[in-house]
């Protein structure tokens, strides 16, 4: 199998390390982000399969899962592979998102309760939610301190507990952020010292502005002083433009953060924890042949089949499908045929000449 060379980080020492989140032990930095639509428990899975230390759930509404929505507490569910894993949840009142963190608690054994305050999309934003948050540090300040009340003064029975016996732990609460609202209103610093005061256990943040949404440039200058901001007083992870284990290698290398989250990189390519992991342990890293790639697309697609059914599962397999397909050759006839594809023997058809 062909190998990448790349240089050893200049101390000799690995960039690859535990980290401790709270009352949480994690065996590495490597984690995967929360990513609307995408990380189910099947997704997450896979990217824990191919070497993620540490996986959060796609955003869970606050709102939806205080009204006692079967399919929002759905997404809460835990892999059977994960050992540790957050919910992240996101709402615009304090006293909503305090309540949804009682029933993660309640409901999941998740070992850490993140809340979103970075979701540019503009029907979270409107709520109150999302970018919103880093936006009005003084309502960011009040909506976590709510959270962590609420976690900390939580005494009830747990999933994977015995019956009644106590929370052993508090659970983690933390939060991401984005750098600011557009490029005249930078409040990444006032967030973090909200969420300082607050008692939060972790920051990351996406170093954009919510007006850049995805566009653009991720700012790791801003993760850099992000970083010395905090200085050691709770863990940073940084988010953004990490496509690769170069990427990866190169963010924690400039800035210092603890961690790195992977999102749009990991899309057809949940291996790419073992590549990064390789890389900054050994300075090089093994390719990842084209079939295992598309092996790993139908574990996912098997496991999406158990959780929402053959239709359901295969529809939402499309666009993972079209990522898994990325770099291959003859990929974009590939995709124009995967776009249609309805049901398992569809994909097995497609990719009878790979697998």
């Amino acid at each position: 199998m062909e190998e990448q060379l790349q240089s050893i980080p200049p101390s000799g020492v690995s960039l690859y390390h535990p980290v401790r989140l709270g009352s949480l032990s994690l065996p590495g930095n490597l984690f995967l982000a929360p990513v609307a639509g995408y990380s189910d428990r099947s997704f997450r899975s896979v990217c824990v399969e191919g070497g993620a230390d540490f996986t959060y759930t796609e955003m869970v509404s606050a709102e939806a899962l205080t009204r006692g929505s079967e399919k929002t507490a759905g997404l809460m569910s835990r892999a059977s592979n994960e050992k540790a894993y957050a919910v992240q949840l996101f709402g615009g009142k304090p006293e909503t998102v305090a309540a949804a963190a009682r029933i993660v608690l309640e409901k999941t054994d998740a070992g850490c309760i993140d809340i979103n305050a970075g979701c540019p999309v503009p029907k979270i934003v409107k709520t109150g939610a999302g970018s919103s948050l880093t936006r009005d540090p003084d309502r960011l300040y009040e909506l976590l301190k709510s959270v962590v009340n609420a976690v900390g003064n939580y005494n009830g029975s747990r999933p994977g507990f015995p019956d009644g016996m106590e929370t052993p732990r508090r659970v983690p609460v933390t939060v991401k952020i984005r750098s600011g609202w557009d490029a005249e209103h930078i409040t990444w610093k006032e967030a973090a010292q909200a969420a300082l005061e607050a008692g939060i256990d972790a920051i990351t943040i996406h170093a954009r502005t919510r007006a850049q949404g995805y566009e653009g440039k991720s700012d790791w200058d801003i993760l850099k002083q992000l970083v010395q901001f905090i200085a050691g007083r709770i863990p940073v992870f940084g988010s953004g433009d990490v496509f690769s284990p170069e990427d990866a290698q190169a963010m924690l290398q400039q800035t210092g953060c603890s961690a790195v989250m992977f999102a749009r990189g990991a899309m057809g390519h949940p291996f790419i924890f073992k590549q990064t992991k390789e890389l900054l342990e050994s300075g090089r890293y093994s390719e990842i042949l084209v079939k295992d790639r598309i092996l790993a697309g139908f574990h996912e697609l098997s496991l999406l089949v158990q959780d929402k059914g053959e239709d359901i599962a295969c529809r939402e397999m499309r666009k993972r499908f079209c990522a898994y397909s990325k770099g291959i050759s003859g990929g974009a006839e590939l995709r124009r045929t995967i776009i249609s594809a309805c049901t398992c023997r569809d994909y097995s058809r497609i990719f009878a000449s790979i697998i």
